[in-house]
């Protein structure tokens, strides 16, 4: 059987795990220090803390931009679920907006429509690590004075128009989980475009204490100085997350590899009309997160999932649109509130890519999908 995701672990990893072992284990401890300055320099990130997961960057951004009961969230409906709860859990009210089917990354036009008094953050994310049209976003949020957070959880690695994925965003997003390029098990990263906000971080992040200032020697004990919250991962896992990154050209040529390969073996089907493969836009460097197919109909989309784990390959498909999921229901949203959205979620398919993903495994994987047709 051909598994969806495999992590990619080496005597890279085990020997630095070993040393944290040995030493600090707890956060902010060297290997933090070092697996952050190298996620800095290999992506070209500013102003980067690690977290325990993406899912407590989004909430701290949440907590970042002061959110709170009577403000609105624009986000896509097709996303994961952390995504909303990082802002319910301030207290927002959600509004969710369409997808642009070629990329499957929110709709400048229809966030545009929702805007209204209540709004202060904009939540775009960037599907299948191919970054949402930021230039646009950002323009509306200018224009009605507006937090943009971007969940770039699945980007680490790509670009925008030359730029770092999620660097222009005010808050951006990251994910080292186990199913992500670069992996700690569990882990996250938040990147902060604006200095002034990094002083608040630090607060926040060290459970409302100023002890990051502390440890720099800046005072002479730390204190409570407000609400916070404890988003700092282990140092075990922080040196997993050094080796994986000292690997960073490695894994992304291997995930290359195969996201080409599929890309190459599956075009005469989007030729013929019978699939279509992923649209990166000029504007992007994508880092071969995820490659997907969207079929002809939902149903077609279910038999080709049972055909290819018959053939050995698990394939999977993605998000059941938040929108109408039983929380997004229960808020009064109904499914034909975005038809691309459920459309395009019934009749994606994502096929197998990892690191160590063979060459005759890819030809497995594309010449399954042909008998399929």
């Amino acid at each position: 059987m051909i598994h969806f995701c495999k992590t990619s672990i080496t005597k890279v990893e085990e020997e630095y795990i070993n040393q944290a072992v040995r030493g600090s284990i707890c956060g902010d401890g060297p290997f933090t220090k070092r697996a952050t300055a190298l996620l800095m320099e290999k992506t070209g990130l500013k102003n980067v803390m690690l977290t325990t997961s993406c899912t407590d960057a989004l909430e701290f951004a949440a907590m970042l931009t002061d959110i709170k009961a009577g403000d609105e969230v624009i986000l896509p409906s097709f996303t994961f679920a952390s995504t909303a709860n990082a802002f319910l859990l301030r207290g927002a009210s959600l509004r969710f907006c369409e997808i642009d089917p070629l990329t499957m990354n929110a709709d400048p036009e229809h966030i545009a429509s929702l805007i209204n008094d209540k709004t202060k953050v904009i939540a775009p994310i960037d599907y299948a690590g191919v970054p949402c049209d930021i230039d646009e976003i950002n323009k509306l949020a200018e224009k009605h004075g507006l937090f943009v957070v971007e969940d770039a959880a699945q980007a680490v690695g790509s670009t925008y128009k030359g730029r770092p994925a999620g660097c222009d965003a005010d808050f951006s997003c990251y994910s080292f989980h186990e199913t992500k390029n670069y992996v700690m098990g569990e882990g996250g990263a938040i990147s902060i475009k604006n200095p002034e906000f990094i002083k608040k971080a630090e607060i926040l992040r060290e459970k409302g204490t100023d002890r990051s200032r502390f440890f720099r020697g800046e005072v002479d004990k730390y204190t409570w100085q407000g609400v916070g919250s404890s988003f700092l991962p282990s140092d075990v896992l922080a040196a997993m997350l050094f080796g994986q990154l000292s690997r960073f050209e490695e894994i992304m040529h291997k995930r290359m590899y195969a996201w080409n390969y599929f890309n190459d073996g599956l075009k005469n089907l989007e030729d013929e009309g019978k699939l279509r493969r992923p649209v990166i836009p000029e504007y992007a460097g994508h880092n071969a997160h995820i490659f997907y197919i969207i079929l002809g109909s939902g149903a077609e989309r279910d038999r080709l999932l049972d055909f290819l784990r018959e053939k050995g390959v698990g394939a999977v498909f993605h998000y059941v649109p938040l929108h109408s999921a039983s929380v997004g229901l229960a808020m009064g949203n109904k499914p034909e509130d975005l038809p691309l959205s459920e459309d395009y979620a019934a009749r994606l398919l994502r096929l197998p890519l990892f690191p160590d993903l063979s060459e005759s495994e890819c030809e497995h994987i594309v010449n399954s999908v042909r008998d399929f047709f």
